[in-house]
Formats: C-alpha cells, sequence, structure tokens
C-alpha cells in the first residue's frame, strides 16, 4: 500500500482510467499497473498528496507540450517528479526539434489525448506523441501518476513508464 491508496491491478479495474488509457492497460504487457480510486476534487498533486500520504518525490505529473518549429508542430508528454519541473525551453525543444515549445493548450491536450485536464497520463497517448520519462521517474521503484480521469492515480514501478511505446528516458529537469 502507498500511503493510505487501495490499489487494484489496473487490468481489474478499467472503469477507473479514460478509454485511451484501458485500451492500453489491455493491449500491452501492465501487470505491474495498479490503480487507485480518489476524490476527483483532490487529483492535483499537492491536495492528492496531503490528502493520501504520498510523497511529492513519488508523485509523478505527466504535462503535455507542443514544439514548433515553421508549419511543423511535434507534441510530447513529458513525466517528472513533483519535486521538480520540466525543462520546457531547453531540453524538451531540443528534443523535439523546435524553435519554441510551451505547453499545450488545456482544450488541445484534452481533446487530442482523449483525456480529462488533470488526469492526463502517458498510458495511452496517442501515437506519434513523444513520451519523454525524467530519468528520476525511471529510476523510481514505484510512481503515481494520472490515469486520464481525476477520479483515479495509476500507480506503477517507473522502468514500466519507462517502456511504454514512444517513450524516450532523458534528464529531463532543470
Amino acid at each position: 500500500m502507498l500511503g493510505t491508496l487501495h490499489t487494484w491491478p489496473a487490468a481489474e479495474r478499467i472503469d477507473l482510467l479514460a478509454p485511451p488509457a484501458a485500451r492500453a492497460v489491455a493491449d500491452l504487457d501492465l501487470a505491474d499497473a495498479r490503480v487507485a480510486e480518489i476524490d476527483p476534487e483532490l487529483a492535483d498533486t499537492a491536495a492528492f498528496c496531503e490528502r493520501y500520504g504520498v510523497g511529492l518525490e513519488t508523485s509523478a505529473n505527466c504535462v503535455v507540450v507542443t514544439g514548433t518549429r515553421g508549419q511543423e508542430r511535434r507534441v510530447a508528454a513529458c513525466v517528472v517528479l513533483a519535486t521538480t519541473k520540466a525543462d520546457v525551453n531547453g531540453v524538451v525543444r531540443r528534443r523535439l526539434d523546435a524553435r519554441k515549445a510551451s505547453f499545450a493548450p488545456v482544450d488541445e491536450a484534452v481533446a487530442a489525448s482523449g483525456m480529462e485536464f488533470g488526469g492526463i497520463t502517458p498510458v495511452g497517448l496517442p501515437a506519434g506523441w513523444a513520451v519523454l520519462v525524467d530519468e528520476a521517474v525511471a529510476a523510481s521503484a514505484e510512481v503515481v501518476v494520472g490515469s486520464g480521469v481525476r477520479r483515479s492515480k495509476l500507480v506503477m514501478p517507473g522502468a514500466l513508464l519507462a517502456a511504454l511505446p514512444g517513450a524516450e528516458v532523458l534528464a529531463l529537469t532543470r
């Protein structure tokens, strides 16, 4: 048990996942992924960690970034521990080979991912998106990350996030 979270194997509770995340759990070998139901009002990292007794160093955030070069637009999901911030204008921008990189507008991130704002997860993102996992996340024995909806969280080894389709492990933080 992590903090006060009660978890189930994610494959047994796909009702707690956004449809794209549920499909990914069914299609990929994610046997080590677990899911916990939470109060959706407490989905934001600080409130979640405080209420459920999960350390910020165990909680990971997934942010959607867009990079542009000319008319070409590239999208990446960046997964970093809650104690850090992704270096969007440095590492991420260079990785996307973009002149400019910024956080994706909420409505675009939600529409493109098929997930809820504040719950976007790297599990089940659209093909073609880069999934950039910070090396500290990949090295974590266990991390808590969104499930695609605000009413639950996924709990899994960082190595499992690093092995997702399209995932690449980098030093993403400043």
